[in-house]
This record gives structure tokens, C-alpha cells and sequence, in this order.
């Protein structure tokens, strides 16, 4: 291939080959994905050596607007370790240059840039020194990026400065429909028990996804969602229409002292894995299809609303009716707050099985806490919030909204007029003086 084809060219031009090979898909696609990791960091390369020239490749200085002396002079090679595994770039060099190109990726001056800012907070949050962060960063970058102490340490505090701004950030311009809490336990202090993570995120009347709130609880209680709750409307957080929890008796308690017009949705994933505790091992698949089909719809005509909830609640009775003499802890399990399962009936078709539970954070939360078992204990409290938030704030730029249709608005239009902004009731009008009554009395209403 010509020396003048670009190093992305060839990379695109090597998974062609791949596909075009007679072999086991299993195996192209693994090599695909080396490719893939060496072709998204390539072209980052080379994207850094456009903008810093002001001109793409072969375009001249004198032609093009804004262009920066000096020129693409070849490329030498590095390796990087990435998850994909050793994945060698052709890093590109400059000559005639009136100031030195340095790669925020790779150069000597590293801006805090989303891979580098995950390498440092994995590393911080392991209770590494500054020196040991250095060493990590440079392992994973290679020699080239070499950083110094102070700046190392300039990111970890940009982390927390970062955390502390978005955690004390006004939150009157987000309104929302569905509001969701939920926590996760992690081990923030020695000589402690795991200690909750308090977090909030929700969906706003646009129906785009939000990640509204995180803090630390010292214990899942009344007092701790209490204030976290009361931290969240000082900051100008409005009622929801729906606030979506666990059954976590403080929880809800603090959802209906805080946000008492809202209705509450109980999480029908965490009622489920209550349910299933009480059963025996052998009857649990049974259990859990007929548990399901309860708030099955699909099937049915009736639009959101009384109607359809009082649907789902002749089936609970039905339930109920089937296996209370079987197993009947499981059954009190379900009759216990079953208002709760059904809020989420009054609101758009549409959007039901989004709001039925609160389990799309879990996975996030999950694989938070498969980052923090191996360590064990988090050097502290603001470490492990600073790990938390990093990796829920990004997890909620891939978080998918909800469709709005003209009807959903409509409904949840009148939802909000009669929950958040009830008509005020007329003041009685006193009824007519019967004849004999004395001037400025009332008669009695029967």
C-alpha cells in the first residue's frame, strides 16, 4: 500500500481484508475489535494534528484561513495498553512548527481529557499516592506520558471540585414527570459497615433522562432520605408527578413528608424478588409468571387511568385468592402497600414499563460496586462519591429518555393541573334565611 495512504485508511482497509477472509465469524470479530480500539485511537491522533495545524492533510497553509505554520512530517510508532490489549499508533510528526504539538492523549502536557480522567479516578479511589497514580498513568499511557506530581494532583482535585459544584448546583430550571431514588452500600470509612450512597435521577416533561442528586447517608434511614430529599426542593427541585422507589419503609416515608401530592410508585422488580423469597425453589418459576402477568396490559383496551388500575387490582385479589393458603407470607408481601403497585396505571401507555420499577440505575450500580470490591474499603467518603458520581454522570449521558406523544402530554397535562395545581374550592355560599330567623343568622344545613 502507498506510503501516502493515512494510517486510519489502513486500518479500515485491514478489517476489510478481515471480512473478506473465509473464516470463523467468532474470530474476525475479535480481531475486529483490536482494529477497532486501534482505529478509534488513531484517528483521535490525527484529529489532534488537524486542529492543531489548522488544515487536513495535503492542504495548503496559504489556502486555507486561520492555518498554523509547519507541516505533517511521517509518523513514529507507540504502543498503547488498552482493554483490547497492545494496540500499536503511528504517532504523527511535525516539522516547522513556530510552538512543540503535544497529544492530549499521549504528549507531556496531558489535558484532563475522559480516558485519562477514568485512569486517574480508578487509581485515586484505590487510595494510590500521588506517585502511584503517576506510575499507573504512565503504565497505561506509556512513557510519553509522563506526567508531573502536581499535576496529577491538580486532576484528582479537579474530580472533586467537579463533584462538589454539580452537588451543590441550582435545580429550578429541571422538571420533571418521574422521579427515581434508590441507594447503593459501599465501605467508605474504616472499621465501618458499608454505608449507603443516596441517588436521584429522573425524566423531565421533555422526557429526556437527568441525573438529579447523589449523597451519602450514614445509614438507608427515615432521616437520611429525609434531608436528602429536603436538599434536592431546597435546591429548587419542583414535585414530581411520580416518584419510583424500593420498599424501603424511610424511603417512602420521606417521599410523602417531602413530595406529599406526588404519587408513589413501588418498584414491581424489588416486589417480585420479596415475593419470591417466600416461596420454594421448585414453585418460583410459577410464582413469578403468575406474579407477572398480573400487570400484563398489553392485551387490554382500557386506557391508563382508575379504570385499567382497578383492572390490575381485581387480579392481585385473584393472586391473592389462588395462593394464600400455600404460601401465605408471600401473599401478605403482596397485598402490603398494593396501592403502590399500580400508581404507574394512571400514566402514559407508553411509558409503563419504564416506570414500573426503578432497576435501569442497577446496572450502573452494579458495576460500581465491581469496581470497589476488589479494594475492598474506598480511601473515604469524598473518594467514593467522586468514583459514584464519575461513573453515574457519564452512565446517564447513555440513559434513554421517553417518548412523548400528543395524547401522553395530554394526560400528564391533566395529571400535573389536578396532583400539583388542584382548583381551589369555592367558599360556600350560606344558605337562605327562613322566614322567623333572625337578621344575621345562617339556617342550618341538614
Amino acid at each position: 500500500m502507498s506510503a501516502r495512504v493515512s494510517p486510519t485508511d489502513r486500518i479500515h482497509a485491514k478489517i476489510d481484508d478481515l471480512f473478506a477472509q473465509d473464516r470463523p465469524l467468532p474470530e474476525i470479530l475479535e480481531e475486529v475489535a483490536r482494529l477497532g480500539a486501534q482505529l478509534l485511537m488513531q484517528a483521535a491522533l490525527e484529529a489532534e494534528v488537524t486542529e492543531f495545524l489548522g488544515r487536513d492533510r495535503y492542504a495548503r497553509a496559504g489556502l486555507t484561513e486561520d492555518a498554523r505554520p509547519g507541516r505533517r512530517n511521517g509518523y513514529r510508532e507507540v504502543t498503547v495498553k488498552s482493554t483490547a490489549g497492545p494496540v500499536t499508533l503511528a504517532r504523527p510528526k511535525l516539522r516547522g512548527t513556530t510552538e512543540a504539538f503535544a497529544s492530549r492523549l499521549f504528549g507531556a502536557h496531558v489535558t484532563k481529557t475522559n480516558a485519562l480522567e477514568s485512569l486517574v479516578i480508578a487509581s485515586f479511589v484505590r487510595g494510590l499516592s500521588v506517585r502511584d497514580v503517576e506510575a499507573a498513568l504512565a503504565d497505561a499511557l506509556g512513557d510519553q506520558a509522563a506526567i508531573s506530581k502536581s499535576t496529577v494532583s491538580a486532576i484528582c482535585q479537579a474530580i472533586k471540585d467537579e463533584y462538589q459544584a454539580w452537588a451543590e448546583r441550582r435545580l429550578d430550571g429541571i422538571t420533571l414527570d418521574y422521579l427515581y431514588l434508590d441507594a447503593s452500600f459501599f465501605k467508605m470509612h474504616p472499621g465501618s459497615p458499608a454505608e449507603p450512597a443516596l441517588a436521584a435521577w429522573g425524566i423531565t416533561t421533555a422526557g429526556k433522562p437527568a441525573f438529579i442528586g447523589l449523597a451519602p447517608g450514614s445509614a438507608e434511614s427515615a432521616d437520611a432520605w429525609h434531608d436528602f430529599l429536603t436538599g434536592l426542593k431546597e435546591r429548587g427541585l419542583g414535585c414530581p408527578l411520580l416518584v419510583i422507589s424500593d420498599g424501603n419503609a424511610g424511603l417512602i416515608g420521606s417521599i410523602e413528608q417531602v413530595f406529599p401530592q406526588a404519587l408513589r410508585q413501588r418498584c414491581l422488580i424489588h416486589r417480585a424478588r420479596n415475593i419470591l423469597a417466600k416461596i420454594p425453589a421448585g414453585m418460583q418459576a410459577e410464582v413469578k409468571d403468575a406474579y407477572w402477568a398480573i400487570f400484563d396490559t398489553e392485551d387490554l383496551k382500557t386506557p391508563p387511568g382508575p379504570d385499567l388500575a382497578a383492572i390490575i387490582d381485581a387480579r392481585i385479589d385473584a393472586f391473592a385468592g389462588k395462593y394464600q393458603a400455600l404460601y401465605p407470607g408471600a401473599v401478605k408481601i403482596l397485598l402490603t402497600d398494593r396501592e403502590g403497585l399500580t400508581a404507574y396505571l394512571r400514566f402514559p401507555a407508553g411509558h409503563h414499563k419504564r416506570i414500573r420499577h426503578s432497576n435501569f440505575i442497577e446496572r450502573t450500580f452494579g458495576e460500581t460496586r465491581r469496581r470497589t470490591k476488589v479494594i475492598g474499603r474506598l480511601p473515604g467518603e469524598t473518594s467514593c462519591l467522586s468514583l459514584v458520581w464519575a461513573v453515574l454522570d457519564r452512565a446517564s449521558r447513555g440513559w434513554r429518555g421517553l417518548t412523548m406523544t400528543a395524547d401522553g402530554l395530554r394526560l400528564l397535562q391533566d395529571l400535573r393541573r389536578s396532583l400539583l395545581d388542584p382548583p381551589r374550592q369555592l367558599r360556600p355560599q350560606p344558605a337562605a334565611a327562613e322566614p322567623g330567623d333572625r337578621p344575621g343568622t345562617v339556617a342550618a344545613v341538614a
